[in-house]
């Protein structure tokens, strides 16, 4: 888990990265109009392209992960994009992936991840010539809704006529504060039970990017033998493993994205993102009965609370079966204030008591 997090922090370093390649690429692709003579758009090959992030737990262990799913392009004018699919996150472990996209980036609401870049071709003018530059790229960043402008230096190399390479001069170093992370890290921590996560991380990328169209790569379900191009996200699958089922129903019941308002059992709209997630591996895993709990913190009396945390949990369960969800597969309970998770001393820890779980068991025949 606290890979996880130093994962998702040298995600952030990856996208850096990758706004700077984008730059970079999209000088490259200047420099080849002029070698063709004619404008092209530049268009990135996800099957060619790696991203690798590395992150650091307990000080001292090292983890290297990769966002799988990557498409971008550089038009003739100079503007490059490339979008991150959050989505495609491979730690090699299907909980850590589900930690991480849920948890750290919050992909329920926060799919993807987005780097533009505008480069006058004019400046790479040389390229052909060198086939080979180095250099300084002012890039935005958009992750987790926030914008960010950075400049980062990057290598781009002619591969071919045809082909260029826009990839990392050196590792760098990303901070997950710059983009708000630092309560999603406290979330993996809390969900991994560790601690000592390193706050940054470093990121390595090769994009490549062709004149002519990349043929659309086949999506496939993660090996041991597959450490590169696209991967099959959850989007894309029609049911869930037993094991899928249950990673996923434990990594929601701790994303405290499910709001109701004050003291009452009225869901907030903000909680249609991660509700839709959910809904969607109730959906996926037909074989499963779920129960939704329900919890509340210390404020008020034990009845008025036990009373909250059952019309809560019903709210859920409401909303799951007006999906068109058979109501037998699912079940509501309240618990009031008896199983808290933390202590109910502040206002952060009363926040974490306040929550909404789910189970899966077998359904009876």
């Amino acid at each position: 888990m606290s890979g996880i997090m130093h994962s998702q922090i040298a995600w952030w370093a990856i996208l850096r990265r990758f706004a700077t390649l984008s730059a970079f690429a999209l000088a490259m692709g200047g420099a080849l109009v002029s070698t063709a003579g004619a404008a092209s758009t530049w268009t990135l090959d996800p099957a060619q392209s790696t991203l690798t992030y590395q992150s650091v737990k307990k000080n001292t262990i090292v983890e290297t992960n990769t966002i799988r799913n990557i498409s971008g392009s550089i038009d003739t004018d100079g503007s490059a994009t490339i979008t991150l699919d959050l989505n495609s996150v491979d730690t090699g472990v299907d909980i850590r992936n589900v930690r991480m996209r849920f948890l750290f980036f919050e992909t329920f609401e926060f799919p993807n991840a987005t780097i533009t870049a505008k480069v006058d071709p004019a400046a790479f003018a040389d390229l052909p010539q060198k086939r080979r530059m180095v250099v300084p790229l002012p890039v935005k960043l958009s992750l987790h809704g926030v914008d960010k402008e950075i400049t980062a230096n990057v290598a781009v190399t002619m591969l071919t006529d045809n082909l260029v390479s826009v990839a990392s001069h050196a590792p760098v170093a990303v901070k997950v504060e710059d983009f708000g992370l630092l309560p999603a890290i406290e979330k993996l921590e809390r969900a991994a039970n560790v601690t000592n996560i390193v706050p940054t991380a470093s990121v390595s990328f090769d994009f490549v990017f062709g004149t002519e169209p990349a043929a659309k790569p086949e999506l496939v379900q993660v090996a041991a033998t597959q450490t590169t191009g696209p991967i099959a996200t959850d989007a894309t699958k029609t049911e869930y493993s037993r094991e899928e089922c249950t990673n996923r129903f434990d990594v929601l019941s701790k994303t405290g994205a499910i709001y109701f308002r004050t003291g009452s059992a009225r869901l907030d709209r903000q909680s249609d993102h991660v509700l839709g997630s959910v809904l969607d591996v109730v959906t996926k895993c037909p074989a499963l009965k779920v129960q939704v709990s329900g919890f509340t913190d210390s404020d008020g009396s034990d009845t008025e609370n036990q009373n909250l945390s059952e019309r809560r949990a019903n709210a859920v369960r409401d909303y799951i079966l007006n999906a068109g969800v058979a109501s037998e597969r699912i079940a509501a309970t309240g618990y009031g204030e008896a199983e808290p998770i933390a202590p109910n001393d502040s206002a952060k820890n009363k926040a974490l008591n306040r929550r909404i779980e789910f189970s899966a068991t077998a359904m009876s025949n």
